[in-house]
């Protein structure tokens, strides 16, 4: 398949010129530069750019996602043949030997994305070792699959998976991160594999802003477990509530009536807020909602016998005990909504 190399440039150095040099002179690759709206100080470059490669221009920065889009608009508006896009950094921190080889794994398996993985030592730059370490952490609890290098701007897929590519929303550095969370829900298989580590000057040429653009790409995690967060608030003041009216009722039976009806109420509201904004399932609604009332039926009848138990056995207080029990079956119950009630099934697939 046709190779085409998409470099995304803001304020490029000269070390970009010397990588579409190579490029152009080592390989046979296309090459797509997209002028993310550099100042009038790099026209140089990008005039002496346009020797080996088309370049593309936005008038004023508009992100690095954005940049993507761009070039990958125009890859599928001038490429009717099957092809291989390969992202770089203009910075020169990958070499095309490490973009060859990626590209190498796709022309086996086309339906797949592949990373091109660092290995984070003690000689990379501490911002970079504890992005990649918070990243990784929180997204395979949100996906369930394990990804090392998160944050990597080497990337290589085929024109299969072109349409999903440019459906993905983010403008800026959170659409790398939204691809990534987007592949597993659309079964699409992400697969690592080694490349040089390589930091410029300590990485002092990335743009990338710590608050700014840390707080693009979390919320896109987050939010897969804000609706259970909201739904867990719902119960918890519900649950208080019922203690305080079945006080009469005695310290047992308090508890497990208060917790029941704190149950029942966000259960319903967790099914729908899943269904339609954290999984985004279209399946038969009551199909779905008999799957997960049977796991919250199990849910709630473990959790009322582990809360319980803390109260009664262990003689924890009970607001406390209930703050233990929902942290526990929280984790259960999203791995099973995740990877079985709420799994895509192929013909949701894009």
């Amino acid at each position: 398949m046709k190779i085409i190399a998409l470099i995304p440039a803001y304020e490029p150095e000269e070390s970009m010129l010397n990588l579409l040099e190579g490029i152009k002179k080592d390989t046979d690759m296309d090459i797509v530069v997209v002028n993310d709206g550099s100042s009038n100080a790099c026209d140089a470059i990008f005039n002496k750019a346009k020797e080996f490669a088309k370049v593309l221009e936005h008038e004023v920065n508009k992100g690095k996602g954005r940049a993507l889009k761009t070039g990958l608009g125009y890859i599928n508006d001038n490429y009717s043949t099957e092809y291989i896009v390969v992202t770089m950094d203009a910075d020169g921190q990958h070499t095309i030997e490490d973009a060859l080889k990626i590209c190498k794994v796709i022309e086996k398996s086309p339906d797949i994305l592949v990373l091109g993985k660092r290995f984070f030592g003690n000689d990379v730059p501490l911002r970079s070792r504890f992005g990649n370490a918070m990243t990784r952490l929180v997204y395979k609890l949100a996906t369930g699959v394990g990804v090392y290098d998160t944050q990597t701007g080497l990337r290589a897929f085929s024109y299969k998976l072109m349409p999903l590519m440019l459906d993905i929303k983010g403008e800026r550095y959170e659409y790398e991160m939204n691809v990534l969370m987007e592949c597993p829900k659309n079964g699409i298989e992400i697969k690592e594999v080694d490349i040089a580590t390589i930091y410029i000057n300590n990485n002092s040429s990335s743009h990338f802003n710590v608050l700014k653009d840390s707080y693009r790409v979390y919320k896109e995690i987050f939010k897969f477990c804000a609706a259970s967060i909201v739904c867990f608030l719902v119960d918890y003041m519900l649950y208080c509530l019922g203690l305080i009216f079945t006080v009469s009722l005695g310290k047992g039976l308090s508890t497990v009536v208060s917790n029941v009806f704190a149950r029942i109420i966000s259960s319903i509201l967790n099914f729908t807020l899943n269904k339609k904004v954290v999984f985004k399932r279209k399946g038969n609604t009551l199909k779905l909602a008999a799957s997960y009332f049977i796991l919250a039926l199990f849910i709630l009848a473990g959790n009322t016998l582990v809360l319980k138990m803390f109260v009664e056995v262990f003689n924890i207080e009970s607001k406390v005990a209930k703050l233990i029990t929902e942290l526990i079956f929280f984790i259960i119950s999203w791995f099973i909504q995740k990877f079985l009630i709420f799994k895509k099934r192929e013909e949701e697939v894009v």
